[in-house]
């Protein structure tokens, strides 16, 4: 390789690591999202960071790079809850009883944030990923062009997902 090509390749090196620095949170959101235990969070948090690494040659800065990185993410952390890259004996439904919760103050309120965590725990792992954006606010066209789906298409599963919780949730109080 030429003293060119190895300059070229240590800046590609540079720009990724300060991507994924800057980026990082969206790491720990996937992860966060897809897996309970922390182990399996690490694990997913490691194969994401893997396959963003291989995958950012063909990174089209035509995207902004926080579409592109949520994009490969939530493939990593749906392939990875496939293929039985989690530890099965880890998995377990979220019990705020185990978990620090913010104090709410009231019984019927830790009641409805108990219930709101069994509602994300069914879902599965594309109305994961679309609720995920959506509270981070992305717009349907980001969510759209992540996910890899129409906007139209974003509109009427989110309606029908808040729809499903709405129900969810009242069934569950």
């Amino acid at each position: 390789m030429g003293q060119q090509a190895l300059a070229m390749a240590a800046d590609r090196d540079a720009q990724f690591r300060e991507l994924l620095e800057r980026h990082r949170g969206i790491v720990f959101k996937v992860a966060n999202t897809y897996c309970r235990d922390p182990h399996d969070r690490a694990d997913l948090a490691q194969e994401i960071s893997t396959q963003l690494w291989r995958a950012f040659p063909r990174y089209d800065d035509v995207r902004t790079f926080s579409t592109w990185m949520y994009r490969i993410a939530l493939n990593v952390a749906i392939s990875f809850r496939r293929t039985g890259g989690h530890h099965e004996q880890h998995l377990v439904a979220f019990d705020t009883q185990l978990h620090d919760v913010a104090a709410s103050g009231t019984e019927e309120s830790d009641d409805r944030v108990r219930a709101l965590y069994r509602c994300i725990d069914a879902l599965d792992p594309l109305n994961r990923a679309l609720l995920l954006l959506y509270l981070e606010e992305r717009s349907y066209r980001e969510i759209a062009d992540i996910l890899g789906l129409s906007e139209t298409n974003v509109a009427t599963k989110l309606g029908r997902l808040k729809q499903r919780i709405r129900n969810d949730m009242s069934e569950e109080i």
